[in-house]
């Protein structure tokens, strides 16, 4: 049987506008040369400007969906996006302690675009508490950092208390920041007092975006899946995001859609 193309299991939720979720990371998985096997968590009524619904996906059926797609195929890493409830938290970290040998790419959403919040405090816990211990790296803005580790005073020491709760790597996206460049910043743990930081700059552009984050996160698992080191996988997921930034177009009223089928140059 042919190798075929690394499968990434992804968890999030369905965006009828096709910005964000999973086709997000369907879209990006593709043109990565990955296969995504998208798994329902949340069911949500948005669109380019806001979301003003969601209903999440009963926990059991979630998770006959992942456990269906793993016991058929070889799973190379997961990607978890909009969990929507403290109990699809529990039960998809149920379902990593299984896997505990799979790379884990957390995106921590907790709020739409046009500020529709998808997560209230019982889920935000979970994820601190639960979810953060199975997590490879975590890709948050600096909003969702600051929830992450809400006692924590500045970005550097929030990151630092995300590290302490066992999650191996931050990259902190620099995107809601102001300034020529956007700046995103790796944090990773050397030992339990030492923590190194890189920092990888790009040109702002000019619009606003739905779906920037879930294209990132799943360019970083596919890139892992693809069997990169983390150094290099970051780099190229955040180089294939900005190129689909860079060719992002208005859908309708209000963020711009990134352009995730461009052809890449060898």
């Amino acid at each position: 049987m042919s190798a075929g193309k690394p499968v990434v299991l992804c968890f999030s939720g369905l965006d009828p506008s096709g910005g964000a979720g999973l086709q997000a990371d369907a879209e990006t998985l593709l043109g990565l040369g990955c296969h995504c096997a998208p798994v329902a968590t949340v069911l949500t009524v948005q669109d380019t400007l806001n979301a003003s619904r969601m209903v999440p996906v009963v926990a059991d059926l979630m998770a006959e969906q992942a456990h269906c797609v793993l016991a058929d195929m070889p799973v190379r890493c997961f990607k978890l996006g909009l969990l929507g409830s403290a109990a699809t938290v529990k039960t998809v970290c149920g379902i990593l302690r299984k896997h505990a040998d799979i790379p884990v790419v957390m995106d921590p959403v907790s709020a739409a675009g046009g500020g529709y919040a998808f997560a209230g405090s019982e889920t935000l816990a979970a994820m601190r508490e639960l979810l953060l211990p199975l997590a490879t790296i975590v890709t948050p803005n600096s909003v969702e950092l600051a929830q992450l580790a809400p006692e924590a005073d500045t970005p550097d020491a929030a990151a630092g208390e995300v590290l302490r709760r066992g999650c191996r790597n931050v990259l902190l996206t620099g995107g809601h920041e102001s300034g020529k460049y956007v700046v995103n910043r790796w944090l990773r743990a050397i030992d339990e007092a030492t923590c190194k930081s890189s920092e990888f700059r790009w040109p702002r552009l000019e619009h606003e975006f739905h779906g920037s984050g879930c294209t990132l996160a799943s360019a970083v698992a596919g890139n892992l899946a693809l069997g990169r080191d983390m150094e290099s996988a970051l780099r190229e997921a955040q180089q294939y995001t900005w190129e689909s930034l860079s060719r992002a177009w208005r859908a309708g009223a209000g963020q711009h859609l990134p352009e995730r089928g461009f052809t890449r140059e060898s």
